[in-house]
């Protein structure tokens, strides 16, 4: 869990998810050491009303991150052939804590799919791209305003 104080980029990275949790309240499931679940505190400026577009925004760098097999199923899924693979989940206050998690190796349950990749080098790969995209969102915001 991400503390109070957070700099802005600070991730969590967890072992194991055991409380995770997706939209409308739905359990988000892996199996120890096969998924990749981590944090990421922002601190976005602007209209709270735009902050909803960040979870497209984290959508897009895990999709880029696995490659072209990746789709995005609206508003915060990743799909690999219909199957979901990753899911997000931002919560807002006074930051943005964009939660991320996606199976790798294990398929955490029926109807879901996985990807085949080394946890640490697609963590590396999401956050850079993450990075990215939410620096060229900060920019479109500012251009706006």
């Amino acid at each position: 869990m991400l503390p109070p104080d957070a700099a802005e980029g600070a991730v969590a990275l967890a072992e194991h998810q055991t409380e995770g949790r997706g939209r409308l309240g739905r359990v988000w499931v892996d199996e120890p050491g096969a998924g990749l679940t981590f944090s990421v505190a922002l601190y976005p400026p602007g209209p709270v009303a735009d902050w909803p577009e960040l979870t497209l925004v984290a959508a897009a760098a895990v999709a880029a991150a696995i490659g072209d097999i990746a789709t995005i199923k609206h508003p915060n899924d990743v799909l690999v052939d219909g199957r979901k693979v990753a899911g997000i989940l931002a919560e807002a206050g006074e930051r943005v804590v964009l939660g991320i998690g996606v199976n790798v190796g294990a398929v955490p349950w029926d109807g879901a799919g996985a990807v085949e990749r080394d946890r640490l080098a697609l963590l590396v790969e999401v956050l850079e791209r993450l990075e990215q995209g939410y620096l060229g969102w900060v920019s479109r915001l500012r251009g706006r305003g």
